[in-house]
């Protein structure tokens, strides 16, 4: 059997790992709170009125939060996490990798740039012999019932994409790995080969779809609410407003996505998609209307707003919440730094990063619209993921 360490105790873990089950690896855990996994995990699949549909678990080697007692002879490692958190954890793992076999490294969510991510400790630690891997959605719509011992999928994606590096081991991936954790299970969610990691990095999912509700939130009802039952549900409650900055926030990215497709003609961007286009690639929809592929959706209508009571005693959006880190630092800030070398306005990405500074009580975008690099708010390591940390200064140094 291979090996496969998952790293990261999120939700999609608590799905991941079951759906492993009989599929030819040893499944261990890297995670924080190793006493909190059962050695078992469960996993419930419901429709959206949240009747049981399937039963699956899938069971744990080993959960530890030591690197050394799993990583050196892995096979494939994919994280499930928060994207702000992958390169803190890849630089934690690098050392034990196994640097004299083919190994793996995976995420189960490819915003933010994971193949810089991963280049980065190549090169730092001498690994030549791994394989990068991301898919370009997340495949699952999915929850934690309990914390290291069960969870909760309302099904998968009807189509997704991946990337792999070297592109020839796509297949390989595909048929040891995507294939097995949910078209077998689901008879849905056959993975397509995306050509390059830039299409995911650009992604216009979390990373648009979460930013512009937050501000859409904030324009309607201000900074806080009285009662926490008075928040708006995330998607229930969908409006006009946060539909209009979602459009125009896509149109900032197109016109970027746009401009890369003309620096770079001889490269296959049939998965750099708007929104709209890649909600209905995903889902195999027919929704013509932002809005409505919320509104409508059978399996968003129960994720409510993060929020947090402040001193005061009123609820706020919660700054510290992975819309915010991941989606700001990992997402709007890569397009923004993009959008400069190209020389291209974003009026949407731009009201957005000056809403969140001020929310955040950072400082990261001038007067001007101008992103801060010399910020201690952006150059703090592994804080923010613009391409210029890794040392590119240009876009063709971001393109794959």
């Amino acid at each position: 059997m291979k090996k496969l360490v998952v790293c990261g105790g999120g939700s999609s873990a608590h799905t991941l790992i079951p759906l492993l089950n009989n599929s030819g690896f040893e499944v261990s855990i890297y995670t924080s709170r190793p006493q909190q996994w059962a050695s078992n995990i469960e996993l419930e699949w419901h429709d959206p009125s949240g009747k049981v549909l399937g039963y699956y678990d899938g069971s744990i080697k080993k959960a530890s939060n030591n690197p050394a007692e799993l990583f050196t002879d892995a096979d494939y490692v994919v994280f499930c996490m928060p994207v702000h958190k992958y390169r803190v954890a890849l630089h934690e793992i690098a050392p034990y990798l196994n640097q004299n076999k083919t190994v793996f490294v995976g995420t189960i969510y490819g915003q933010g740039g994971w193949n810089w991510m991963v280049d980065e400790i190549k090169k730092e630690f001498h690994l030549n012999n791994l394989v990068t891997f991301a898919f370009g959605l997340i495949p699952w719509i999915c929850r934690i019932i309990e914390y290291g011992h069960k969870g909760v999928t309302y099904g998968c994606k009807s189509v997704n994409y991946a990337a792999v590096y070297p592109n020839h081991y796509f297949n390989q991936v595909n048929e040891e790995l995507l294939e097995k954790i949910c078209f077998k299970w689901f008879g849905k969610g056959q993975v397509v080969q995306s050509d390059n990691f830039i299409s995911l990095t650009l992604s216009v999912d979390n990373q648009i779809i979460h930013t512009s509700r937050c501000l859409g939130l904030y324009k309607v009802n201000g900074p806080t609410w009285k009662n926490k039952e008075d928040v708006p549900w995330f998607y229930r409650d969908y409006d006009d407003v946060s539909a209009q900055l979602l459009a125009d926030l896509d149109a900032d990215y197109t016109c970027i996505r746009n401009a890369i497709m003309r620096l770079c003609p001889e490269k296959d961007f049939s998965y750099m998609l708007d929104y709209l286009a890649l909600e209905r690639f995903s889902y195999q929809s027919h929704n013509t209307d932002v809005k409505e592929s919320f509104v409508n959706s059978q399996t968003l209508v129960s994720i409510g707003t993060p929020v947090v009571e402040n001193n005061d005693g009123l609820w706020e959006l919660d700054r510290n919440h992975r819309f915010f880190l991941d989606d700001i630092y990992y997402g709007n800030m890569i397009a923004k730094w993009m959008a400069e070398q190209l020389g291209i306005k974003t009026p949407t990405i731009d009201d957005i990063l000056q809403w969140a500074q001020l929310v955040r009580g950072e400082h990261f975008i001038d007067s001007d619209n101008n992103l801060l690099l010399d910020s201690k708010d952006l150059s703090a390591p592994f804080k923010c993921g613009i391409p210029s940390v890794y040392g590119f200064n240009s876009i063709k140094d971001c393109v794959d």
